[in-house]
């Protein structure tokens, strides 16, 4: 029977005058399909591929029907059953789109060469779906692996097992490829060597699943070119990507449109669309993370009369507790400890140490900081644990922990005794300084404050320029508002209230006025924890600014007035001095504004701070313009302020006051004068990367223009300055810009008109 069918394909293929090769390009069969069947070697022959072949040749259905008996004659009497391992497909399954259509292209691209894919996790180690992602996949293209599905589960991170000796998993393929007892030899790379004969020249799939390392996966690789092989591991298993070829997938966390999908296979629409807000906060709190959406869809599962909303508070309560169970498969921190315990005793300390780093996320420079390493080593443990799949890298070099896993991170190791304090102390200098040191580059002309020496092992980040500086506060803004929070928690009041003053020329550039807020009342708080009468006058006196930019005025007032009472008590003509050139910038009454800049002014001069004295002329030359009293003396205040600006080299004063003089101008009829001294305001603000001011100036600048009839010019600007206002979320502004763009335009077309 096996000799009829050989012989039947080889004659049907010489009577088309096809050679193998041509036939296997027209069918779509392979060669080595084709040259087994024509031999003999080729017991099972699947039906698909004979109709295939028959198609190709161009059969009748009488000859069709004669070459599918012989068919089924010679897989009858095939002793061996094709192999199909496959456990049962992961229900429900849902998203993975990208993932699953990178492993077809890595399929397609599989011919000529061992096509090995290697699924692994970024943001999370075990529980993040990588053995649920390949069996689907697998599953899903069953079809194209005519000769069999082999899968072993390696068991490289297993709760009660050691991995599995690859050897082990070679005899277990021997035996599901029909192997006789007797002819499988004893010495370990000569099953090895066997395998990879009986699966040559055959389409198969195979799936390594839970692989300890590339030393394991790497004796249950096929020889030849015509089988795929889909790995599975929490390490990233870099040598079979370099030695072998194969291709790196990455396994992310579920998006929450994902993540809400799974609840509902799960539990259902109805159940699900009850409690919307819940559900929302569930997505929230589990962050993508398949196993620990699933342990939740289980309790809710197996509890219909739960609320969905009592299993948030519980995961609020305490989040590894409650995706915690006595079955290790259904125990997220089971599943964690497995990658735990592999770990080495200094990358389990690192481990534990990114755990209590204040922020989302960290940078190698403060990461080294915290762990007191120093770069060279610190990259090398971050590797390993990103390598581990506990710790992920983003494309700008940025190390972040899913939460969940941050969670276990800082239980899962008890660190020595005083090792967590001085790496907190360490990160929380790194920042102060480095904050410090871009905030002197922003304004190298504010009077300094004193920061104690850096800890030893902190080495903060050097910075050149101004750009350098914003880029760098830009990065690491969260972090710097999650420094303030664990420095005044662990009452490290000093750096609490320092780590605000180096934010306060970034927020105000940027305009992230509610930011500004809360970092000074976090410093007000810790200033009143210490006996240092300077730091309680600054606080007080920058949470009014914060409090005005706001439009809290009374709150303002209040801070200041605090400010003004701690100075006078101290008899300290700067602090006071401060404090009145405050108000004046906060009060709502213009007049008191003007009387606080000219007092003031009265108190800086004879004090030889010379920046400090032009601020509070421009602040008298601009009050006074904005009361419409003299605008000579107005003018003449503003240029004094700017000579001292200009021989100190304060750009942003220098910037300031042009902006003072161009609404002086403006306001005693001079338009042209006064867009001549707004553009070279706005010049250096954008220079200095100052948006928030440029936006203002902008708003002056068309009016300017608008007085002139220059409404395209006009328009222009206050376009440019309703788009600054909405990325600062300064609402109002952007809505009063509107309403002078809309009645611009009516008064343009009223004009064309005529």
């Amino acid at each position: 029977m096996e000799d009829h069918f050989a012989s039947a394909i080889r004659r049907f293929r010489l009577r088309a005058g096809l050679t193998q090769e041509a036939l296997a390009e027209r069918s779509g069969v392979s060669v080595s399909t084709i040259r087994g069947m024509e031999t003999g070697r080729r017991r099972n022959p699947q039906l698909a591929s004979v109709r295939q072949l028959a198609a190709a040749l161009e059969l009748q259905p009488s000859e069709l029907d004669k070459l599918l008996a012989a068919a089924a004659g010679t897989a009858e009497h095939s002793a061996v059953p094709v192999p199909r391992q496959l456990p049962a497909p992961p229900a429900p399954f849902v998203g993975r789109h990208d993932e699953l259509d990178r492993l077809d292209a890595a399929l397609r691209s599989g011919s000529g060469a061992a096509s090995t894919v290697v699924i692994s996790a970024i943001a999370g180690a075990g529980g993040v779906g990588k053995s649920w992602l390949a069996l689907h996949w697998a599953h899903r293209n069953a079809d194209r692996f005519p000769d069999g599905q082999l899968f072993v589960d390696l068991r490289g991170f297993s709760p009660d097992s050691d991995p599995m000796d690859p050897a082990v998993a070679v005899r277990g393929f021997l035996d599901a490829l029909g192997v006789e007892p007797g002819r499988i030899p004893d010495a370990p790379h000569a099953q090895a060597a066997l395998f990879r004969s009986l699966v040559a020249d055959k389409r198969m799939l195979l799936v390594l699943d839970n692989a300890a390392d590339t030393a394991q996966v790497t004796p249950l690789l096929p020889g030849g070119d015509t089988c795929i092989v889909a790995v599975t591991s929490r390490n990233r298993l870099p040598g079979l990507i370099t030695g072998h070829g194969a291709h790196h997938l990455a396994v992310d966390t579920l998006t929450d449109a994902e993540a809400r999908s799974l609840l509902v296979a799960r539990l259902g629409a109805a159940r699900v669309d009850a409690e919307p807000a819940a559900v929302d906060e569930l997505v929230g709190l589990c962050g993508g993370f398949p196993l620990a959406l699933s342990i939740i869809a289980g309790r809710a599962h197996t509890h219909p009369h739960l609320l969905l909303a009592d299993l948030v508070g519980e995961l609020r309560d305490g989040a590894l507790d409650v995706l915690d169970d006595a079955d290790p498969a259904a125990s997220l921190p089971a599943v964690l400890s497995l990658s735990h315990r592999a770990l080495s005793d200094e990358e389990a300390e690192v481990f534990a140490l990114l755990a209590i780093a204040p922020g989302p996320d960290i940078g190698l420079a403060a990461a080294a900081s915290l762990t007191g390493r120093g770069r060279t080593r610190t990259r090398t443990v971050l590797r390993r644990l990103e390598q581990a799949s506990l710790l992920g890298q983003d494309a700008a070099g940025r190390y972040r922990m899913h939460d969940l896993i941050r969670r276990y991170a800082a239980t899962a190791h008890d660190l020595a005794a005083g090792t967590r304090e001085a790496a907190l102390r360490r990160v929380l200098d790194f920042y102060t300084h480095t904050a410090y040191t871009a905030d002197r580059l922003l304004d190298s002309h504010r009077d300094p404050i004193e920061l104690a020496p850096p800890v030893p092992a902190c080495h903060p980040h050097p910075l050149p320029d101004i750009p350098a500086a914003m880029d760098w506060f830009d990065t690491e803004h969260q972090n710097l508002l999650a420094a303030q929070g664990t420095a005044a928690t662990h009452a490290l009041h000093d750096t609490a209230w320092q780590l605000a003053w180096t934010l306060y020329n970034f927020h105000y550039r940027r305009g992230h006025r509610h930011d500004q807020l809360a970092v000074w009342q976090i410093a007000v708080d810790s200033a009143g924890q210490l006996p240092d009468a300077g730091a309680q006058i600054l606080t007080h006196r920058l949470l009014g600014r914060a409090h005005v930019v706001l439009g809290h005025d009374q709150e303002a007032i209040a801070a200041l007035n605090q400010a003004l009472t701690l100075s006078e008590q101290q008899n300290d003509r700067a602090l006071q001095a401060q404090a009145h050139y405050t108000l004046a910038s906060i009060h709502p009454d213009g007049r008191r504004a003007l009387e606080h800049a000219r007092r003031a002014l009265d108190l800086y001069r004879g004090l030889d701070q010379p920046i400090a004295e032009a601020n509070a002329l421009n602040a008298v030359g601009w009050y006074a313009a904005r009361l419409g009293e003299d605008h000579d003396t107005a003018r003449e205040h503003c240029r004094a302020a700017l000579t001292l600006y200009e021989h100190h080299q304060d750009v942003n004063g220098q910037a300031q006051t042009l902006d003072s003089l161009g609404y002086i101008d403006h306001h005693s009829g001079r338009h042209h004068d006064a867009i001549q001294h707004y553009r070279q305001a706005l010049s250096l603000y954008r220079d200095l990367d100052n948006p928030y001011e440029a936006a203002d100036t902008l708003d002056r600048l068309g009016h300017s223009h608008a007085a002139l009839g220059h409404y395209d010019q006009a328009l222009a600007v206050w376009r440019e300055a309703r788009d600054l206002y909405r990325q600062q979320g300064r609402d109002q502004e952007a809505e009063r810009m509107e309403a002078q763009l809309d009645g611009l335009g009516e008064e343009d077309g009223a004009d064309s008109a005529r």
